[in-house]
C-alpha cells in the first residue's frame, strides 16, 4: 500500500501550529517568572516584624493595627517587652478588627499561650537557639535540642508552629538551624519546627547566602528582609540602600522560596511607619530594576519579535521581493503574550 504524500502547505501548517505550541509555552513560562516577584513580594506575603519595642511614636495597639491597614500590610509578627504583657489581649484583638493576621509570636510566654487558645489562634513561635558552650558541634546540637524540647511539644500541643531564630553566634548558623530542627523532629514525631532566618544577623552569610537558602529552604519557615553591606554597617539599613540587596532579591527569587517575607522596624529613632514605608518603597524600587534587567529566559514571543521558518526547518528573518515571505514560510508573528502563525505560500 503506497501511502500518498502530504501537500507541502499541510506540512507548512503542521510545522507552524508545533512552532506557535512551542514558542508558546515558553511565553507562559517567562510570564509566570514575572509574576513570582509579585506573588512573593505581594504586600499580603510581607509580615511587619520588630515594629512593637522599637517604634519611636510608641504606639498602642488600635494605633499598630490602623498604622499596619494604613500601609496595605496585613501580618504582625509580635516581639514585646515587660512593659507589653498587660496589653497581649488588646493586640489580638486590635490586629482582628483591623483584619491584620497575628502570624507569629517572639518568645514564650503563659498569658500569651492562654490567649492563642482563647481566641484560636495559631501563630509561630519564635525561639533562637541555645549556646550549650563547650563540645563538638554534635554534642552541642543534641545539648541545644534538649533544652529546646519543651517549648517543640508545648508549640505542638498549641498548634503552632515552632520557629529557629537566628540572632548571631553558633545557634544562629544556618547548619546549626538546620540539625537541631532535624534532631527536634525526629525526637517529637512533628514536622511542625523550622526556621526563620533573618538577614540582619546574616551579614556573615552574604557571599555564600545562595548556597544557605538552598540548605534551609525546607525548612524555611519566613525570610525577613534588610539592607546588606559588608560587615553589617550599618546593622540595620533600609532595603534597597544596601551594597548586595539585588543580588539578595534575585538569590531569592532563583531559589524558589515561596512563603512569607519580613519587612523590619527595628530603627528606635524612627517612626515605625517611616521606617517600614522607607522598606516598602525601597523593595519596590529593587524589583523593578530587577524587572528591567534582559530576561534570562526571554523567548521569541515575550521579546515581542518575528522570525520565520523555511520548509527546512531553520530561523530566520528571509523575505521574498517587496519583504515578501519565500515560498512555504511559516510566520510567527509575536506581540507580547500572544503568538500567531500563518502559512503564507505564494502561488
Amino acid at each position: 500500500m503506497v501511502v500518498p504524500a502530504l501537500p507541502a502547505a499541510l506540512i507548512m501548517r503542521v510545522m507552524g501550529l508545533l512552532l506557535v505550541l512551542g514558542l508558546a509555552a515558553g511565553t507562559l513560562a517567562a510570564r509566570a517568572e514575572e509574576r513570582a516577584p509579585a506573588r512573593l513580594f505581594a504586600r499580603e506575603n510581607l509580615v511587619a516584624w520588630c515594629v512593637v519595642p522599637f517604634d519611636a511614636r510608641q504606639r498602642n495597639a488600635e494605633e499598630r493595627a490602623a498604622m499596619l491597614e494604613r500601609l496595605g500590610l496585613s501580618q504582625l509578627a509580635y516581639d514585646w517587652r515587660e512593659e507589653h504583657v498587660p496589653y497581649f489581649e488588646a493586640e489580638i484583638q486590635a490586629l482582628k478588627k483591623h483584619q491584620i493576621a497575628f502570624v507569629a509570636f517572639w518568645g514564650l510566654h503563659e498569658d500569651m499561650f492562654r490567649l492563642f487558645q482563647v481566641y484560636n489562634i495559631h501563630p509561630h513561635v519564635w525561639l533562637t537557639v541555645p549556646d550549650p558552650g563547650e563540645g563538638t558541634h554534635e554534642e552541642k546540637m543534641r545539648a541545644a535540642g534538649a533544652m529546646l524540647l519543651d517549648a517543640a511539644n508545648r508549640t505542638r500541643a498549641l498548634g503552632c508552629k515552632l520557629g529557629l531564630y537566628n540572632h548571631g553566634g553558633w545557634g544562629g548558623e544556618p547548619a546549626t538551624m538546620i540539625d537541631v530542627c532535624a534532631w527536634l523532629r525526629n525526637e517529637t514525631g512533628s514536622d511542625h519546627i523550622g526556621i526563620v532566618y533573618n538577614l540582619h544577623h546574616g551579614h556573615g552569610h552574604i557571599s555564600d547566602f545562595a548556597a544557605c537558602l538552598d540548605a534551609m529552604k525546607p525548612w524555611l519557615l519566613c525570610l525577613n528582609l534588610n539592607g546588606m553591606n559588608t560587615g553589617g554597617e550599618p546593622k540595620i539599613l533600609p532595603i534597597g540602600q544596601g551594597e548586595h540587596d539585588a543580588r539578595i532579591i534575585r538569590i531569592i527569587l532563583d531559589s524558589g522560596y515561596a512563603g512569607p517575607i519580613g519587612i523590619l522596624d527595628h530603627r528606635p529613632e524612627l517612626d515605625a511607619e517611616i521606617s517600614l514605608r522607607q522598606n516598602l518603597e525601597g523593595l519596590d524600587a529593587l524589583l523593578k530594576d530587577i524587572s528591567r534587567a534582559p530576561d534570562r529566559h526571554e523567548s521569541p514571543c515575550s521579546a515581542g519579535v518575528s522570525t520565520a521558518v523555511s520548509s527546512s526547518g531553520g530561523l530566520g528573518g528571509h523575505s521574498g521581493p517587496g519583504g515578501r515571505p519565500p515560498r512555504d514560510v511559516a510566520v510567527v508573528h509575536a506581540a507580547d503574550a500572544v503568538c500567531v502563525a500563518e502559512i503564507v505560500r505564494i502561488p
